[in-house]
Formats: C-alpha cells, sequence, structure tokens
C-alpha cells in the first residue's frame, strides 16, 4: 500500500475510486504493444534485411518521390478543404432547422459505411468524361477522373466526415447568450463569430483536420480507381507500396511505408503541438 501511495507521490498521480491501475496499464500496454507497436516495429525489421544505399535509391526513386508529392501534398491541401466546409457543414447542422436535416446529417457519415472500393467506382464513373458531372465539366475544358484532381476530390470524399463529427459537437455546447452578449456590446456578426466563437473551435477543427489527413494519406480503395495510376502524374505512395509487393520486393515495400510512416507521423505531430498551443493560448 506504501508502495503503491509512494509511486502516485512520485509521478504527481492521483489515485483513483476503482482499483487495478497495474492490471489496467499492464492490459493497456499488451494491447498497444500487439496491435501497434509490434506491427510498427516489423516495417522497419523487414526493410533492414536491405542495405542502406539500396534503401536510399528505392525511397528516392523519381516515382516513390513523384508519389510522395501526389499522397502528402494532395492530403494536405483536402485536410484544409475539408477544414472549411466540414465546418460549415457542422455550422448548418447545429445551428438550423430545415427540411431533410436528418437526412443531410444522415449522409455525413456515408463515407465511413461505404467500400471504399465503391466509392471510388462511383466517383470514377460520375465524373468521368461520359459521366453525369464529368460530361458537362469536360465541355467546360475540365478533367477530373484519371487526374490528381480526381485524386483529391476522393480524399476529400473521405475525410469530410472527420472534421463535421469533430467539430460538430463542440457547436452544440455554445452558449448563445455568450454570442447575444457579444452582439449587445456592438459587435457585428463577423466579429461575434471571429473572436468569440471562433477560438474554442480551433482545437477540434485542428484535431479533425489531422485524422481527415491521416485517413487520406494511407487511403488506397477509393483513389486507385480515379487516379488513373500514370507514372509520373498520378500515381499515390500506397500504390507504389503494392506494386513493389506484386513484384515479390517486400523489403523495398516496407521501406517506403517507413518512409510514410515517419512523415505522417511528424505532421500529426506538429499539428498536435499547434493544438496544444492553441489550447494553452485560449486559457490564458
Amino acid at each position: 500500500m506504501n508502495s503503491l501511495s509512494s509511486f502516485f507521490t512520485r509521478f504527481k498521480l492521483k489515485p483513483q475510486v476503482m482499483p487495478g491501475f497495474g492490471l489496467s496499464l499492464g492490459f493497456t500496454l499488451f494491447y498497444l504493444g500487439l496491435i501497434v507497436l509490434i506491427p510498427l516495429s516489423g516495417i522497419f525489421i523487414k526493410s533492414s534485411s536491405l542495405s542502406w544505399n539500396e534503401i536510399w535509391l528505392t525511397v528516392t526513386h523519381p516515382r516513390v518521390i513523384h508519389s510522395y508529392k501526389i499522397s502528402f501534398g494532395l492530403s494536405f491541401l483536402a485536410a484544409l478543404i475539408n477544414g472549411f466546409f466540414g465546418l460549415m457543414i457542422a455550422w448548418v447542422l447545429v445551428r438550423y432547422s430545415f427540411p431533410g436535416k436528418r437526412l443531410l446529417d444522415a449522409l455525413v457519415d456515408l463515407p465511413f459505411a461505404l467500400p471504399t472500393a465503391v466509392a471510388g467506382i462511383t466517383l470514377c464513373s460520375l465524373y468521368a468524361p461520359n459521366g453525369w458531372i464529368g460530361y458537362y465539366l469536360s465541355l467546360l475544358g475540365i478533367k477530373v477522373s484519371y487526374t490528381p484532381l480526381g485524386i483529391l476530390l476522393a480524399l476529400i470524399f473521405i475525410g469530410t466526415p472527420f472534421v463535421v463529427r469533430t467539430v460538430q459537437p463542440v457547436i452544440e455546447d455554445f452558449d448563445q447568450e455568450v454570442e447575444e452578449a457579444s452582439m449587445s456590446l456592438g459587435a457585428g456578426r463577423l466579429q461575434t463569430f471571429c473572436r468569440v466563437l471562433m477560438p474554442p473551435l480551433i482545437p477540434p477543427l485542428l484535431t479533425g483536420m489531422a485524422l481527415a489527413f491521416a485517413r487520406a494519406v494511407g487511403e488506397y480503395g477509393s483513389v486507385i480507381f480515379i487516379a488513373g495510376n500514370m507514372p509520373m502524374k498520378s500515381e499515390i505512395t500506397p500504390l507504389m507500396i503494392v506494386i513493389q509487393l506484386e513484384q515479390y520486393e517486400y523489403a523495398k515495400a516496407t521501406a517506403i511505408a517507413g518512409v510514410m510512416m515517419i512523415i505522417s507521423f511528424l505532421m500529426l505531430l506538429c499539428i498536435n503541438l499547434l493544438q496544444a498551443w492553441s489550447s494553452r493560448y485560449q486559457r490564458n
């Protein structure tokens, strides 16, 4: 008992009402190690069978470098677009009542339930030059399917629910009396939104964008059909990994996957640090 008390004192932890901290922590570490840490470490263990020169030549091949630019660049752009429109959708769903609101609210979760391959085929059919939407866009000289623009469209589609569902509960908890007080003191609608409502929305908005970005970077099923997969034009990094696997180059595939994981981790770390700074700034 004294040892347990000294443990809480040493690490400045508050004893909980429910016992079993050691057992629950052990199960937590075991589960995370089994599901997360061991598979991730397997990536580096498998790629270690290559020499440093072979790893470097694999991850810096011109096609692979271009796929990095496509995957990470378009994923980041899709996250920014989803941040803007996802906030708008969440605001409309919370603040306004209109016919079909519940249907629209349910449609937001459709990318979660829809198989990614079905989403890719549907988007490709709609935005192909002979599709319902692509035909009219082609008259304007805009080509969507089999271009980076089609990839961006697919990434926006699969990432929208992350932003909406992250921001929506925060908007629901807003006290409208605060807005009324701000406007009674002479602030306009835009000023009230920017100075009163927007600061609490920044942390969840960044979280939703980070989740959308993380999902988009590794997305394969919905992108592969609409991308066209043309070398040095519309190839994504997951496709590079699949190509290596089909050629039985498992070590090279894990090397490319390791680079993706490191870059994704660093970008998510930066976003989380920015979110923590934003929360601390608002509290001060």
